[in-house]
């Protein structure tokens, strides 16, 4: 089978971004595992998977410093996703904080600034920083994480709030409670949703539908679960992987072509919710 290029999603801007990339959530916590940190995420844009998530509060920082490392010449060819914690958001203290995030990445722009929590940020002076900060070209587009729709209604009432390019949110197959309400939203506002794995998900790999589509595809059941995932309109997703073997089963999940047999199987196993739900949080 030839290999299969990244798929992307288009922003509200009008940039298409990468469908599949990399999470640095749990990396740069034991030092023990730095190197195979490292060649996972150098592994990860060798296969193309271009798109890097991190934080200023994975690790306290040291994620975003990982990066640095990992990068080393190659800052071109990446996307590059951080965030700012809501105890930082606000006017100053999100500049502040992109400040901070920038050094410690190596790094002149983020192309994609996400406000990491709702919390009590505040918004109005948060969309005004980051507005700021693509205006200094210090960022290049900005998002949120873990909004609802009661947040994404009211961001859009607020002076430049329709500038959001995207929503960071838990979404797979055993979180699916954004399908009734949250997703079909913003799919109509244009604004794609990056799906990040919930917690849950490592026990959903046991479940025995999953495990028999898999062997019917010679396949992992957390292939299947990606690909699952790759193939809802409208989201790109960021996986976790620290060891470059990781990395390219991962990649693999782009090799496979579920069936309507397949996709069927999986709705019954995980259904959608029948009624809109609250988005639940880690």
């Amino acid at each position: 089978m030839a290999d299969r290029s990244i798929p992307t999603v288009t922003l509200p801007s009008g940039e298409a971004i990468p469908a599949f990339g990399q999470s640095t959530r749990g990396m740069a916590e034991d030092p023990r595992r730095r190197d195979d940190e490292i060649a996972a995420l150098r592994a990860g844009v060798d296969a193309g998977l271009t798109l890097i998530d991190t934080a200023e509060a994975y690790a306290d920082g040291r994620a975003e410093e990982l990066v640095r490392e990992a990068l080393g010449d190659r800052r071109e060819e990446v996307f590059l996703v951080s965030k700012v914690s809501a105890e930082h958001a606000g006017l100053t203290g999100t500049a502040d904080a992109c400040a901070r995030s920038l050094e410690r990445l190596g790094t002149d722009r983020i192309d994609l600034y996400l406000l990491h929590q709702r919390g009590d940020a505040p918004l109005p002076e948060t969309v005004e920083a980051f507005t700021s900060l693509i205006t200094q070209g210090l960022i290049r587009h900005w998002g949120v994480r873990d909004f609802d729709v009661p947040d994404v209604v009211e961001l859009a009432a607020i002076p430049g709030g329709t500038a959001v390019e995207i929503d960071q949110i838990p979404y797979d197959l055993v979180r699916r409670d954004v399908e009734r309400d949250l997703l079909p939203r913003c799919r109509a506002a244009g604004l794609p949703v990056m799906a990040y794995p919930p917690p849950e998900r490592g026990s959903m790999l046991g479940h025995p539908v999953l495990a028999r589509v898999a062997r019917r595809h010679g396949a992992t059941p957390g292939q299947v679960a990606l690909a699952w995932l790759l193939g809802q309109d409208g989201v790109c997703t960021v996986t976790e992987a620290s060891s470059p073997e990781h990395v390219r089963e991962n990649r693999a999940a782009m090799e496979l072509t579920l069936g309507e047999e397949d996709l069927a199987e999986l709705d019954l196993a995980f259904p959608a919710p029948h009624a809109p739900e609250p988005l639940e949080l880690p």
